[in-house]
């Protein structure tokens, strides 16, 4: 996945995961983009830091800092009180706020206006890239090789990470 910070004609900053910058381009070309904002079209990248990794980096994020004073880590009790840890990602150790913030909003929007359509998500998928049911937002489940076949097929899928909902 590759992340970009995108803006629209109107100057509305946004954000977009793309499996690759190959598919971003491919949706560019073909007016698939557009503003969650104002509805347009006209998308383009926007300006970016570059990702600089690394281990350092890596445990920089997901270590929180220690005061100077603190102990070290060998001289604490034995019976600490258990903490409350934020969800983990896969790469990085804890899911900073504002990123969960943004999925959990992303949730509520995908809920509001797609229709979810389960374990068919891929047959679904196909039916409306061939004009067999209505053009209209979808979501569901789908197995790696049911998603990897629909791209094969030239019908756009993304993997959303889907936390859980906050309002429980």
């Amino acid at each position: 996945m590759i992340h970009y910070a995108l803006r629209c004609e109107a100057n509305h900053d946004f954000d977009g995961w793309f499996k690759s910058s190959t598919d971003f381009e491919r949706l560019e070309r073909r007016g698939l983009l557009s503003c969650p904002q104002c509805g347009t079209s006209a998308v383009e990248r926007g300006m970016m830091a570059p990702h600089i990794g690394g281990k350092a980096i890596a445990e920089a994020i997901t270590e929180p800092p220690r005061p100077a004073s603190a102990p070290s880590p060998t001289a604490r009790p034995q019976t600490a009180q258990p903490q409350s840890t934020p969800p983990q990602t896969m790469m990085t150790g804890p899911m900073p706020d504002a990123m969960r913030s943004l999925l959990a909003r992303l949730r509520q929007a995908v809920e509001t206006h797609c229709d979810y359509v389960g374990d068919k998500f891929a047959d679904e998928a196909r039916r409306i890239h061939e004009g067999d049911a209505p053009a209209r937002g979808i979501y569901g489940e789908a197995t790696a090789d049911e998603a990897e076949s629909l791209e094969a097929e030239g019908i756009s899928v993304a993997r959303i990470p889907w936390v859980p909902r906050t309002d429980s």
